[in-house]
């Protein structure tokens, strides 16, 4: 039996919490995109001015590197594995686990479909 994957192109995603020890927060929205296994995504909002993600999905698996820009003028970047499944209302959420690769900090966090 196959199972489905639906595509993240053209879908919107947002934190449905602040994250701690990141900079991702309620008020941050993702644009992503899909072309095949390739997904990346733009993103901005609370202390992020301008972000973007680039990476790979295999089945229902992310794993991205992510550079951003805060409000403060300081670049971060670091790396993310996601696992996307079906939430409430059909809309579809983003088990994160992440880690900084410019400076010390790691965490998990979940993002929701808009």
């Amino acid at each position: 039996m196959t199972q489905y994957h639906p595509s993240l192109d053209g879908r919107t995603f947002r934190a449905v919490s602040d994250v701690d020890g990141g900079e991702v927060s309620t008020e941050t929205v993702f644009e992503y995109h899909q072309d095949g296994d390739l997904v990346w995504a733009e993103y901005s909002g609370g202390t992020i001015r301008r972000g973007h993600l680039v990476g790979t999905r295999h089945g229902d698996r992310l794993d991205f590197r992510y550079a951003q820009l805060n409000t403060a003028g300081e670049t971060a970047a670091g790396h993310c594995v996601s696992t996307v499944e079906s939430g409430p209302g059909g809309r579809l959420r983003l088990h994160e686990t992440w880690e900084w690769e410019s400076k010390a900090g790691s965490g998990t966090s979940v993002v929701e479909e808009q």
